[in-house]
């Protein structure tokens, strides 16, 4: 599948208020065929390059608003868990619920960063892919200096994300029974349709590691394969898609 049908593809599965945040490959793709047959080469090449500064900005903006929320929202569950462990329930039914609650809390969080790390992956990509198309078509030498300031963006710096990512793997490995998560990701697949962050996770899994599966194509500007962690929630991720994720 080509890119721009990828992303599109992308977009639509992804959570509805994160649509208008990726990148508008379509437009700059456009832009790009414009350039190539334009007697004004110079005003072209300074309106592209307006034109993805003003991209990676909107990235970094709702990356790193993003991903301050997610700071948050993982100290809150540590909290809860911790105050769970601690206190004395009423009764082991309220314990029980309390526990299920956090469970569902840190699957459905767990989702939202991965989609996260995607959201980088599938945005530098599209970059890296718009600028090699305007090298090849107007003979230009932008994609090297550009990439290299994209490499030093906040939203192409996913290490911290990725950290809370494998914690909450952790977690729900420790705390919760396999067989638990499993039977609740299962309940979770049958009901695919809408817009469950079950199904959006799993369409970004998806989504990574294609953009990210290793090929005779790839060159210093791909981005490595991506190799899913062996974690329990990984693998119900896996076993209960009704698409395969590797």
């Amino acid at each position: 599948m080509k890119f721009g049908k990828r992303l599109k593809q992308h977009v639509e599965e992804t959570l509805p208020g994160w649509r208008d945040m990726y990148l508008n490959y379509k437009d700059l793709k456009k832009l790009v065929r414009l350039i190539s047959s334009s007697l004004e080469y110079g005003k072209s090449e300074a309106e592209f390059v307006y034109l993805l500064n003003n991209e990676i900005d909107k990235f970094n903006v709702f990356f790193m608003e993003q991903e301050e929320d997610f700071i948050i929202r993982h100290k809150e569950l540590q909290q809860r868990i911790k105050r769970v462990n601690e206190s004395e329930p009423s009764s082991q039914e309220e314990y029980e619920e309390e526990m299920a609650r956090i469970r569902k809390d840190i699957v459905d969080f767990h989702g939202e960063m991965v989609l996260l790390v995607n959201y980088s992956n599938i945005n530098y990509t599209g970059m890296a892919k718009i600028l090699k198309k305007y090298d090849k078509r107007t003979g230009g030498l932008l994609r090297l200096p550009f990439i290299q300031k994209v490499l030093e963006q906040p939203f192409f710096t996913t290490e911290l994300v990725s950290k809370l990512v494998k914690e909450c793997e952790t977690i729900i490995d420790e705390l919760f029974p396999t067989t638990v998560v499993a039977i609740e990701m299962k309940e979770a697949a049958t009901t695919m349709v809408g817009e469950g962050i079950f199904k959006n996770t799993v369409a970004a899994l998806m989504t990574m590691k294609e953009i990210r599966k290793g090929s005779s194509t790839q060159s210093h500007f791909s981005l490595p394969a991506l190799s899913l962690p062996d974690t329990e929630l990984i693998r119900s991720f896996q076993l209960n898609s009704p698409i395969p994720t590797i």
